[in-house]
């Protein structure tokens, strides 16, 4: 059975880039990588519901913050065989957002912190009801806020056919979604996780460090890893 890796993180954090770079590190260990990415919009009816919410074009959807949020939950769901078969078949399933997400943007949505209620009812409906596998191993790519969101803006301006969509165009929501996202971290939400909060790729001369914290710390850990070079990650994500 493989390990489940999920990359967490903001809009205009890198989630992408860092995908492919670990994906290729893992390959060069000789690792057998399989690759998904949520939401999947252009494969899931839910999640091409919850896109079209997003741009205004379902009413007022997006009221509702545990309707969109079940939407993105019910893409996971009609995803889970792939996942369990690429599990049996890889040594990692390699994902770029996954429950952490619906959690953070639900409760920053709502003004709850990481203990609230919507957090909970994310774990009960996504893990417990919906089935949904739970991750090995969280990397919460956690740059300063300031450099996500110059980022999303600069892919937003190279991308035309691309605009920002309701959350991404939130400037306050991003910052509570990026405060609670750290508190899972230091939760231990669902599991183990290593955060990597620096700069790197952004301005020269940037510092970043790395920790880790697993289920029931009451703080972070020096890891040893060095967020600029995957590779350095991987004895963790492989061997826990």
């Amino acid at each position: 059975m493989g390990r489940l890796v999920v990359i967490e993180g903001l809009d205009g954090a890198g989630k992408r880039t860092f995908a492919g770079a670990l994906t290729a590190a893992l390959v060069d260990e000789g690792a057998c990588v399989a690759t998904f990415a949520f939401p999947r919009y252009d494969a899931d009816v839910h999640a091409e519901l919850a896109r079209d919410a997003l741009y205004g074009r379902m009413g007022d959807l997006t009221s509702s913050v545990n309707a969109m949020a079940l939407l993105f939950a019910l893409d996971r769901r009609a995803a889970a065989p792939d996942l369990r078969a690429a599990l049996a078949d890889h040594d990692v399933v390699l994902v770029d957002r996954y429950v952490a997400s619906n959690a953070a943007y639900s409760a920053a949505r709502m003004g709850q912190q990481a203990d609230g209620d919507v957090v909970d009812w994310v774990r009960r409906t996504e893990i417990d009801r919906f089935g949904i596998p739970v991750p090995d191993h969280q990397l919460l790519l956690a740059p300063p806020r300031a450099v996500a969101a110059e980022r999303a803006m600069a892919r937003a301006v190279s991308d035309p056919g691309r605009p920002r969509d309701a959350y991404e165009s939130d400037d306050l929501l991003q910052a509570r979604t990026d405060a609670v996202y750290r508190e899972l971290a230091d939760l231990g939400w669902l599991g183990r996780w290593t955060v990597l909060d620096g700069a790197e790729g952004a301005r020269p001369g940037a510092r970043s460090t790395a920790a880790v914290v697993g289920p029931g710390d009451r703080g972070p850990r020096a890891s040893g890893a060095d967020p600029t070079d995957p590779a350095s990650l991987i004895p963790a994500l492989l061997h826990g």
